[in-house]
């Protein structure tokens, strides 16, 4: 793929503004620079549209590990011998490191134990991290609405400067990278040994004129190493489209920024809405540094008073739904390039409800919580059947 961020960087103060004309809506502020930044952001609406068609999304991690977990060490407690009374020396033993190969293929592995490195599959020496994924439309739909989210974790080995929070390359399928400015306040806090971040952007125009199709994302600004918070990264691009053929659905955005946990929850309305007395829909969730096999987080679905209905399936169990996971409910599976099962710390999963869910109200909200350690909730969409 033919690319030259360099020459983009020194035309910036051109191609920001035509960019920002290109990709955001018309009521949106632009800046020729690197929107303001937010310690933390509340959840709110991004968009709303009551129509038949749905939402999907493509995703990837920025950062895997690159090397075997070290080992645990362990000592036994120190023996006397001799009729000296000397302290022999204490036998010490190693917990068997897990390969990366191992995490990588699904294991339960933690990025805080692994030397965490950028992945790069573009092959072009003036970008430090890239990765691709699909953005897979039905065939005849029609793009709607589209959202780039990337974030992660700047402060590991080494700390990577915030000014560049904002900015990520993108491609669309067969194409050139282009400079994507966020459009709206980075989220970004320093907390719990970690400094993280999450920007966005409007990229309504470019997904409808490229279309479906492996799309690429470059130079999201992460850090590699390794410390006990661990190195996570990525980005997720969510689009919504119209297809006549398919049920009337409300489709709907939310983005924010915050830390979960331990013990706390986050909740999120989706706000009055008609739908039939079986809820049917999917749920698609963004986090930062969850770790697989560290239970107490779940999301849940509430429809009215009563208790929430926790969601789960075979990748993301009811207990540990931020499992570095990039899935999706069924046999379909997106496709990705790496394509790692443990994303090492991000998350962006989607989940259907099931049949099991019944309306006891047209109050719906969705609640997000964590019993374990710290972990950043960033973006959020749902496509929930309504009553025609």
């Amino acid at each position: 793929m033919p690319i030259s961020p360099g020459l983009l960087l020194r035309r910036a103060m051109v191609g920001c503004s035509a960019l920002a004309t290109l990709w955001a809506p018309a009521a949106a502020a632009t800046a020729a620079g690197p929107a303001t930044e937010a310690e933390s952001l509340a959840f709110t609406q991004r968009y709303h549209a009551l129509q038949h068609g749905g939402i999907v999304r493509a995703a990837n991690s920025s950062i895997s590990c690159r090397s075997s977990a070290k080992a645990k060490r362990s000592e036994t407690p120190a023996r006397t011998s001799g009729p000296k009374g000397r302290t022999a020396t204490p036998r010490v033993s190693h917990a068997a490191p897990t390969a990366c190969s191992t995490a990588r293929a699904g294991g339960r592995a933690a990025n805080g134990q692994f030397d965490m490195s950028y992945i790069d599959v573009d092959k072009d020496p003036n970008t430090y991290n890239s990765s691709r994924s699909e953005v897979r439309l039905p065939k005849g739909a029609h793009v709607s609405y589209a959202r780039l989210y990337w974030g992660g974790n700047l402060r590991v080995g080494e700390q990577k400067p915030p000014k560049d929070n904002g900015r990520v390359l993108i491609a669309e399928p067969g194409g050139r990278y282009k400079e994507l400015l966020a459009d709206s306040v980075v989220g970004h806090r320093v907390a719990h040994g970690a400094d993280a971040f999450q920007a966005s952007a409007d990229v309504t125009r470019l997904v409808r004129a490229s279309g479906a199709g492996l799309w690429t994302v470059a130079q999201v600004n992460v850090a590699k190493g390794r410390t006990a918070a661990g190195a996570w990264g990525g980005w997720t691009l969510m689009v919504a489209y119209e297809k006549k053929a398919e049920p009337l659905r409300h489709l709907s955005v939310w983005d924010g920024f915050g830390t979960l946990g331990p013990d706390e929850e986050r909740s999120v309305p989706l706000g009055p809405m008609s739908v039939p007395g079986t809820v049917r829909g999917r749920v698609g969730l963004v986090a930062y540094n969850g770790d697989r096999g560290s239970t107490g987080d779940s999301l849940a679905l509430s429809t009215g008073p009563g208790a929430p209905t926790v969601l789960s399936d075979s990748a993301n169990p009811r207990d540990d739904v931020l499992n570095s996971t990039i899935s999706d409910p069924g046999p379909a599976v997106t496709k990705r390039v790496p394509a790692y099962s443990n994303t090492l710390g991000y998350d962006s999963d989607v989940l259907e409800f099931g049949k099991g869910i019944r309306s006891g109200g047209d109050q719906l909200a969705f609640r997000i919580v964590s019993h374990r350690d710290a972990a950043w909730v960033g973006a959020l969409f749902a496509a929930v059947d309504a009553k025609q």
